[in-house]
């Protein structure tokens, strides 16, 4: 299966008013380069990401959920949701690649069918179910429940990166080649950190940010498949591509797109906790 560590907007009139904000956007987005946070692997959301979206879910846990967090993570004194949710990553072997992402075909209407998208079960979609799944089991030992925590923390976040639900032909962005930010790089690259780092470089305060956002209620039910189908339908938009030199524009087109996945991987993350501390999740 292809690593899919991996889509050309239409340029139109501005007024002065948004071509100043566009005007600072860019300049952020230089600054940004010339701090030389654009190179680096290809990991969903990149850092940053992983912990805006635990940190966004410990805001939202109830206390049930809080305390069986907080007994599991013991294993690891001074840990938190945030400070495991690369460890997917960081641990990442041939034989866990592809838990990360799932392709869908280009042209479809991104309808996940796990035979044809998730042979044997190896993509993130089934890989997050096994493992929600296994940190559901109350009676597993400690160290179980904290490798499935692990992993349940960082695949919900990879879900709602748009890239990592794209297309096996350019293995989801990684080899779409552009010039971003005065480099070359790549789409899947500029998604994982650029784009967020030009929004806010800070994970605890765009954490804050995005969560005093959040409605009063909503539907948080459990369902990647869905969640897979979301990203793969912005991926597919006739402007996700952008041209082979990147401006300012994308990034104010696709910031509310970012910032709302995030928002919703770390809702829907506590959603999935709070639900297993109650056990309705088996």
């Amino acid at each position: 299966m292809p690593s899919n560590f991996h889509p050309a907007h239409t340029m139109t009139t501005r007024s002065p008013r948004r071509s100043a904000r566009s005007g600072r956007l860019w300049s952020l987005l230089l600054a940004v380069a010339s701090l030389g946070q654009i190179a680096g692997p290809a990991h969903a959301f990149g850092n940053e990401g992983h912990q805006v979206v635990a940190l966004i879910a410990q805001q939202h846990l109830t206390p049930e959920a809080s305390a069986v967090v907080t007994s599991i993570i013991a294993l690891e004194p001074g840990a938190s949701l945030a400070s495991i949710s690369n460890w997917a990553d960081e641990t990442r072997d041939r034989s866990t690649a592809a838990w990360h992402y799932v392709n869908l075909p280009r042209g479809s209407d991104c309808a996940y069918q796990p035979s044809r998208d998730c042979p044997d079960g190896n993509c993130v979609v089934a890989a997050l179910t096994v493992q929600a799944q296994r940190l559901a089991v109350p009676t597993s030992s400690a160290q179980d429940r904290l490798e499935a925590l692990k992993y349940v923390i960082h695949f919900v976040a990879d879900l709602h990166q748009p890239l990592h639900a794209g297309f096996a032909d350019d293995r989801g962005g990684n080899t779409y080649q552009l010039r971003a930010f005065g480099r070359g790089t790549n789409l899947h690259a500029v998604w994982d950190t650029a784009l967020l780092q030009a929004i806010e470089p800070d994970a605890a305060t765009f954490a804050a940010v995005l969560s005093a956002r959040a409605p009063p209620s909503q539907s948080l039910a459990f369902a990647p498949e869905v969640w897979a189908t979301e990203s793969c339908r912005i991926v597919s938009r006739a402007d996700f591509y952008p041209s082979r030199k990147l401006d300012a524009g994308y990034l104010e087109i696709y910031r509310p797109v970012i910032e709302d996945r995030l928002l919703l991987a770390g809702l829907r993350l506590a959603a999935l906790l709070n639900t297993i501390a109650s056990g309705r999740l088996r």
